[in-house]
Formats: C-alpha cells, sequence, structure tokens
C-alpha cells in the first residue's frame, strides 16, 4: 500500500523554490525540529536557520538550507515561506567557506560596532549551506 502524500510549497519572496508531493516533512522551528506527515492538523509555526528534509514518494531525501521564516499546514498542504532556500547543487561551496571563515572572524575580532547577532546569524547560515552542500 503507497504511503499517502501531502503538498509542500517552499517560497521565498525572490521565487518558488519547489512545489511537490511528499511523504514526510523535518523542518528548523523555533522550540526544535518539527515532522509533518499527511492529514497532520492545521498548524502555523515560525522557522529559524537550519535545514529542511523531506521524503518523496520514491524514497528520495531532498534538503533545503533555509535561513528562517514560517510554516503554514492546512489541508494537506504545507507552505514554507522562507527568507531564503537553497538545494545542494545551487549552493556555490567556495563563497559559502568564505562567509563562514568572514563570521568566524567577525566574532573573534570583538572590535567595537561589529553586530555580534548578526555576525552569529551569518555564521549558522553559511555553516547550515556547507553541510547541505556536502550532504553531510
Amino acid at each position: 500500500m503507497p504511503e499517502k502524500t501531502f503538498k509542500i510549497e517552499v517560497i521565498t519572496p525572490e521565487r518558488t523554490v519547489l512545489t511537490q508531493e511528499v511523504v514526510s516533512l523535518i523542518v528548523p522551528a523555533m522550540e526544535g525540529q518539527l515532522g509533518i506527515m499527511a492529514d497532520h492538523a492545521p498548524l502555523i509555526a515560525e522557522l529559524i536557520i537550519g535545514e529542511i528534509w523531506f521524503r518523496c514518494p520514491n524514497g528520495e531525501v531532498i534538503r533545503l538550507a533555509t535561513s528562517g521564516g514560517f510554516l503554514e499546514v492546512r489541508e494537506n498542504t504545507t507552505r514554507i515561506l522562507v527568507d531564503t532556500a537553497e538545494r545542494a547543487e545551487e549552493i556555490d561551496v567556495v563563497r559559502a567557506e568564505e562567509a563562514r571563515k568572514r563570521a568566524e572572524a567577525r566574532l573573534r575580532s570583538r572590535e567595537e560596532g561589529v553586530d555580534l547577532a548578526r555576525a552569529e546569524a551569518a555564521l549558522k547560515r553559511a555553516i547550515v549551506r556547507l553541510k547541505v552542500a556536502k550532504g553531510e
């Protein structure tokens, strides 16, 4: 018997990253990892920097790097509205590595005027992008 599926939409301000039928979904919610499956109760949740994982009906697992946003589950459709979302093949590993090094340098510098929260967020985004790109 085939597994039940539901529709997900991943949308950024610039584009619709994907619209697809999936079997399960894991997102980085503010309260921790949140799992969604078909027939989930209606829900709205805030997302943080992290990885979105979903499993397709054929068993393939796809991962996206995201920088946070919101998720809405309603009527077997999950809409994920995020600032950014990138598939592994879209990530420029060299650029992500450079962003990681810059963020680490800003955090180490302790210079006056360095926005530590912004530097920490940049470091988290770079680490997630590298993790997704490398399939770790």
